[in-house]
Parts: C-alpha cells; structure tokens; sequence
C-alpha cells in the first residue's frame, strides 16, 4: 500500500471506515493510521467521525492517463509518444530529462499529483499541495538548436493563456515567464508559472523540457506563505477537471511546437504583447543585484522585453532579470 493508494480511495471526499479501508488495501487497520497520519505532512486534512469513518475535508480531482487520452483528438493523440502520470515524483522536469538522457522524452509528458524538489525561475520552490496543482512537462526535440528557441517560453506563455481563455478564465502575461489571473477589481495575481530546461548544443540538436506549474485550488495557508500574490484556477471555475485541462494542453502545445520549428516565436509575438500584463506601466527592473525603474513597452520578434528608462529604449533577454510592479 502506498499514500496514493489510500488518497485514491478517500478522493471522493465520503467517510470510508478504517476496517473497509484496512480491507481494500489489504493492510491492518493499524496501517490504514499511519498511512492517515502521514496526509497533513503533504497538504492534505482530513476528518475521523466516531461510528462514520475517515475522509478528507477537501474532495479531490485526480488525475487519470485514460482520462487524458480520450479527451485528446486523433492528430495530437497520433503525435504524443507516451503520458505519464505518476503520484510523487521529485521533479516533472527531471523525470523527462532523465528519458532524454535514456534515449526517449521527445513527445513525452509527464504529470504528478505532488513534487517535491519542483523549481521556478532562478531556483525558487514551487509550492503545490498533493493533488492541487498541474505539475506539467513535455519534452521536444529540436534539430536546430539552442539558438532556434528564442521566444519559446513566450510562445509556451501564449498557448497556456489561449486554453485558459477558451475555458473563461481571464489572465494577462508577465514577461518572460508567468501567467497571471485577471482579477475582478482589476488586480492580478500569479496562476501559472514556466520553466524550460535545454541540454545540447547551441548550434546541433538541443532538447527541451517544458515545465508549467499551474494552481488549481490553493490553500490559504499555502497563500499565505507565499511572497507575492497568487491565485488558483478554482478562484474563478471550480467545474474544469485537470484531466481536462491536461488533454486541452496536451493538443495545444503539440500542436504549436512544430510550427515554432519552422518560423520561431514571430508568430506568437502580437498574441503575448496583446496579453502583456505591463505594458505602459512602470516596473523595477532587477538584474544581478541591480535595479532601476522602467517603461514596459513590447516584446519583439525574438521575445526580447522593450522598455524604456529615462528615454532611453533598452531590450530586455530573459537570463536573472526579474519585473515588479510599482506600487
């Protein structure tokens, strides 16, 4: 018996009796305690009622590789070599770059319940309870290059806000590589995050993992311990499962990168600066230690940031620069 094992049975959120559970998981009831102890070190509350069982406060929707595959339609259902869908992995991220290292991950996804040395930007942890998140990745294998995949993580950007939008939720882009949610008092708050990952040569063949953290619900707690504002998907749509956001971005980015292969993120350049969080506004701009204020303006042909600073125009290349908002 596994803690997945034992958060499948309790996911509808209805009280199961420690004896039934001890029976369908074939353990003592004394091993169904323990496994239950175990829940709030990964996020997870639950209820014991005298007479009635346990269950957990919070019903889950767990993801299901089936699920997934028959939401996808025949084109990017043809061209997805394999998904995987694992309850704890340390990284989605390392687990697809240690397929590329295999020989395998290209058209490769991977999903989990739970991570737990999933990164961001410039190294921060990614915080996501058990069974709260998309824990996403997908790897690519591009024969061109690392210098081909200029603009990729923007283009990544465009196609996660495309699928969101199509399901209601209404969100705006930070440069180079977060997804906000567009709150109704006009405030925005982070939703989704992206990281790639590339090994390989500059000027041979590269491959690529595209990571995307996304939260789906978020506890206050988790909230609160976070430094900047966040927010969840189920703030705004509580009825949209992750399978089918999964498949929705499983079709999407599919189809995308082929024809990134081909023209690069030129095409995606007026969808992300319609979508620019910033644009017009007055950012810190922190670089190596540094900062100083600027101008938002646009993003060009390669996914470079335009901003302006006292007049002066200045291009903006992604690496350890970060934006903040003035307040």
């Amino acid at each position: 018996m596994t803690i997945g094992d034992l958060i499948r049975l309790l996911s509808d959120g209805e009280y199961h009796s420690g004896e039934k559970l001890g029976e369908q998981l074939g353990v003592s009831r004394t091993a169904v305690w323990k496994q239950l102890k175990k829940l709030e070190k990964i996020g997870l509350q639950w209820e014991a009622v005298k007479g009635q069982g346990y269950r957990l406060a919070t019903p889950l929707d767990l993801l299901s590789g089936p699920a997934i595959i028959e939401r996808l339609p025949a084109e990017p259902r043809h061209h997805l070599t394999r998904l995987f869908v694992e309850d704890a992995l340390p990284s989605t991220n390392t687990f697809l770059r240690e397929r590329f290292q295999q020989g395998a991950g290209h058209a490769e996804v991977c999903l989990a319940e739970s991570q737990d040395a999933g990164r961001g930007r410039r190294g921060r942890h990614w915080v996501c309870p058990w069974g709260s998140g998309l824990l996403f990745s997908l790897g690519w294998r591009f024969d061109e290059g690392a210098s081909a995949l200029e603009g990729l993580s923007l283009a990544v950007g465009v196609v996660l806000a495309e699928v969101l939008e199509r399901l209601s939720v209404p969100v705006a882009l930070k440069w180079p590589n977060d997804l906000l949610l567009q709150r109704s008092d006009g405030s925005t708050a982070k939703l989704a995050g992206i990281l790639l990952e590339v090994s390989g040569d500059v000027a041979g063949p590269c491959e690529v993992v595209i990571g995307i953290g996304l939260n789906v619900a978020l506890p206050d707690a988790v909230r609160d311990s976070v430094d900047q504002p966040v927010a969840a998907l189920n703030d705004v749509r509580s009825d949209i499962t992750r399978n089918e956001l999964s498949a929705s971005l499983v079709e999407a980015l599919l189809g995308m990168l082929p024809l990134f292969e081909q023209h690069g993120f030129e095409p995606w350049r007026d969808a992300w600066n319609r979508r620019n969080a910033y644009a017009g506004l007055e950012v810190d701009v922190v670089q190596g230690g540094h900062a100083y204020t600027a101008v938002v303006e646009s993003v060009d042909a390669t996914g470079n940031l335009q901003v302006n600073v006292n007049g002066e125009a200045r291009l903006l290349a992604g690496g350890e620069i970060s934006l903040r908002a003035r307040s």
